[in-house]
């Protein structure tokens, strides 16, 4: 009776907790989002609204600048290359990570979170100098900011998926082998599916660091034709900067938030249907 009466008294200050430190989160993003809306050019203080910097400047707003524009199409094309690759391999390394067994097998889980413990600076100079030092073949600019976007995200990949596959245990890919399912179908039609929400948690994580990066976009840019979002913010913002930027990360985090909200509405379509589905693990054997 007294522990039930501790969680009722703790649970509403949790909450008051939780939303302070949602909405403390957000203040930066209303802010930044109320000054892209400046008439003037002050970035520091709230002016009249107008949509200047979006599209009614015809050479300094968002609309017309275009290297932001290039900015923007480096950014999501850096990313989306690299949720493609980091995403599976992520995947595929966890499940065999989960399954090894052996003296070593401490080893390489200890070592898979080697990028995510290492401070990124360190990182991103360890990137630079392996593609100036030894592998100087690898064409500059975007494959090499991809290939060190995947060996920084790739962890996070596995380290979320590693926790579903201990969390759901392996007695789902048995009763598929029982009834009948190789290894490969128990894999793609039991294992699989029960990953989907870690699979997806860690596509999402891959994609928001990749946006938000800026110390290993900028050691391995070529120059403005591989200049990402932060890059540009940061270069432009010693320079002198309009509100166009605060208009142009406005627009990166609305359409952020609208492809993490249309995954998520995809996911949960996927998950209904796979409940309703009466065949069960039955399904796996035909």
């Amino acid at each position: 009776m007294r522990q039930r009466w501790r969680n009722r008294r703790g649970a509403p200050v949790l909450a008051v907790v939780t939303w302070l430190y949602i909405l403390w989160s957000l203040v930066p993003v209303l802010v930044a989002a109320r000054i892209s809306l400046n008439d003037g050019k002050s970035r520091s203080s709230f002016q009249p609204m107008s949509w200047r910097w979006y599209w009614g400047d015809p050479n300094a707003s968002l609309l017309h600048d275009d290297s932001l524009h290039t900015a923007m199409i480096n950014t999501l094309e850096l990313a989306g290359m690299t949720i493609l690759f980091a995403t599976p391999l992520g995947v595929a390394m966890a499940i065999g990570l989960h399954r090894w067994r052996g003296r070593t097998s401490s080893a390489a889980n200890g070592l898979m979170l080697v990028p995510i413990v290492t401070p990124e600076i360190v990182f991103g100079v360890s990137l630079f100098l392996v593609f100036t030092q030894l592998y100087t073949d690898v064409p500059g600019g975007l494959t090499r900011q991809v290939l060190g976007h995947i060996t920084f995200t790739v962890s996070f990949v596995v380290v979320i998926v590693r926790g579903r596959l201990a969390a759901i245990g392996g007695q789902y890919e048995e009763a598929a082998r029982d009834l009948g399912a190789s290894r490969w179908q128990a894999i793609r039609l039991v294992l699989l599916p029960l990953l989907a929400p870690a699979i997806f948690a860690g596509a999402m994580v891959v994609f928001a660091t990749s946006v938000d990066d800026f110390v290993i976009s900028s050691f391995l840019s070529t120059g403005e034709s591989t200049e990402t979002v932060p890059i540009k913010i940061y270069s432009a913002s010693r320079a002198g900067s309009t509100p166009a930027l605060n208009a142009l990360a406005t627009v990166m985090t609305v359409l952020t938030l609208a492809a993490v909200g249309g995954a998520a509405l995809i996911l949960r379509a996927v998950g209904r249907r796979q409940g309703a589905d009466d065949g069960g693990l039955a399904g796996v054997a035909t």
